[in-house]
């Protein structure tokens, strides 16, 4: 499939859907020092070609905003304290009109732990990080993480036009997905 960007919307931080861990996992926020571990997932989940590559992206984004990723950016662990996974309860302007909207940013589940219900309580979770901060929230993604986009679908996000792609990539997810989304 192609690989193209797009943008979702949430207008409203109600209802959000709420999905429990499953047995077996916790999370837990990040803290000063996990500058790496968020970088190896992210190079795990295909983010980034090398680890350092992705540690050089947390830094330019994110270094000087430790204690807001310490409230933030959380992670998955299994029972035996392993991060499988990762996503930030962020902020940006998406539209460029100076509206500063909560973001879900980064989200990932390393290979091996994907299909055992991870990500559904994530984004639950970081949305309800979200809620206390922004009334509306956003995330970009591509239309080769098509079940994401799925699932960002089933949390109440709808497509936004931001660029000339916007009628590309949402009719292939129409038509991967097998559904009528605009």
């Amino acid at each position: 499939m192609k690989r193209i960007k797009l943008q979702m919307i949430r207008e409203s931080s109600k209802d959000i859907p709420m999905y429990e861990l499953p047995k077996g996992y916790r999370f837990r926020m990040f803290k000063d020092g996990d500058q790496q571990l968020w970088a190896n997932i992210e190079m795990r989940v295909d983010e980034f070609k090398t680890e350092k590559d992705a540690l050089q992206r947390f830094n330019r984004e994110f270094g000087s905003h430790i204690h807001e990723m310490e409230e933030r950016c959380l992670f998955i662990e299994t029972e035996e304290g392993e991060a499988i996974g990762t996503t930030t309860a962020w902020y940006g302007d998406l539209k460029g009109d100076g509206k500063i909207r909560g973001r879900i940013h980064w989200v990932g589940v390393v290979p091996k732990y994907q299909g055992r219900g991870l990500s559904k309580p994530m984004l639950s979770q970081a949305m309800e990080i979200l809620v206390g901060k922004h009334d509306e929230f956003y995330l970009t993604s591509q239309t080769t993480s098509w079940q994401a986009v799925n699932m960002y679908l089933n949390f109440g996000f709808e497509p936004v036009q931001l660029d000339e792609n916007y009628d590309e990539a949402w009719s292939l997810m129409e038509e991967k997905l097998d559904k009528k989304i605009r």
